[in-house]
């Protein structure tokens, strides 16, 4: 039995998606791949590296189990509020260029409106 197309398109092709177009913008798209990066740094330079960081000692224990029981996990909290802090500024960024663009959009229907009541009046 062959797969039917559906009859009919969304009109729009990028809301289409799961996602609303907004979540994969450029600026979102390099801080999840920042956050990413640091997060495999942090979990895999720090096993990488493990017995050379055991020569160094923090409060009696070598640095080695410190970054393993306490600093990867302070770190992936760090990456989890940074992303957070960053997604709500990013946010208030878009929301703020949505609110000018529609006050310019008003305005600019405004001064059509009363130039063309200036035409026929």
């Amino acid at each position: 039995m062959p797969l039917q197309q559906p009859a009919t398109r969304p009109a729009d092709a990028e809301m289409a998606g799961p996602f609303p177009p907004d979540l994969h913008d450029v600026r979102h798209l390099w801080l999840k791949a920042g956050l990413l990066l640091l997060w495999a740094l942090v979990s895999f330079g720090s096993t990488y590296f493990a017995r050379d960081l055991q020569v160094l000692v923090f409060g009696g224990w070598p640095l080695g189990y410190w970054i393993a029981a306490q600093g990867a996990v302070l770190v992936f909290i760090a990456i989890v509020v940074a992303y957070g802090w960053a997604m709500n500024h990013l946010e208030r960024q878009d929301q703020m260029r949505r609110e000018a663009q529609l006050q310019q959009l008003q305005q600019q229907q405004q001064s059509a409106t009363s130039a063309a009541d200036r035409a026929h009046g």
